[in-house]
């Protein structure tokens, strides 16, 4: 089984849900600056249900981008180690992302993530026929309850997201057709209305 390694920018991202973490072959690897002397109990014991899957390391100098550079370092030494290994990097820098370009044309599995739960393996696969991914949006807005998306352009970003961005706009404009077609959704102008199997 691949290894997937998880390295946290925890400069720039405190991640909570690494209990998702617990199963699987997964390697944690939780980067702090030398100024980040505390870390909350509830971390400290969601890390320590790892065992020996989960480490500190700690910077002994401040400096621009020296937690990246730490970061980039240990991918090459355990890509070295272990070339079938997959690196998460839990980041909000884009700044990562040009040295995942360079990993990928290397052949080394890499990917950032803003949190844990975005992984690709902690995400359902989408639906291709039109019919699931129809019942996958009427879930989505049942569950929003009140806080469903009142404008057609709000709804669309929405469908985009839901889709992680998957789909082309054409494939999103024949969504938002279907589901017209359907007496799902109704537009009033540019507002969007819903008739909802909850919703007589």
């Amino acid at each position: 089984m691949r290894t997937n390694f998880i390295l946290v920018d925890f400069e720039n991202v405190q991640p909570k849900d690494f209990g998702l973490l617990k199963d699987g072959s997964f390697k944690v690897k939780l980067f702090l600056g030398p100024n980040q002397s505390k870390i909350p109990v509830a971390l400290a014991s969601s890390l320590q249900a790892l065992g020996s899957n989960a480490e500190y390391v700690v910077l002994e100098t401040a400096g621009n981008n020296a937690l990246d550079f730490h970061i980039a370092y240990y991918i090459g030494l355990l890509s070295a180690e272990d070339p079938s290994a997959y690196f998460h990097i839990i980041s909000k820098d884009s700044g990562f992302d040009p040295l995942i370009k360079h990993l990928k044309r290397k052949k080394i599995f890499a990917q950032r993530s803003t949190c844990i739960t975005d992984i690709p393996c902690f995400k359902p696969s989408l639906p291709a026929a039109p019919d699931a991914q129809i019942e996958l949006v009427v879930a989505d807005l049942v569950r929003r309850k009140a806080s469903k998306p009142r404008t057609q352009k709000t709804l669309l970003n929405t469908l985009h997201a839901l889709f992680k961005k998957e789909l082309s706009e054409q494939q999103l404009a024949q969504l938002f057709a279907s589901l017209c077609d359907r007496g799902i959704v109704k537009v009033d102008d540019t507002k969007v209305s819903y008739v909802l199997p909850s919703e007589p």
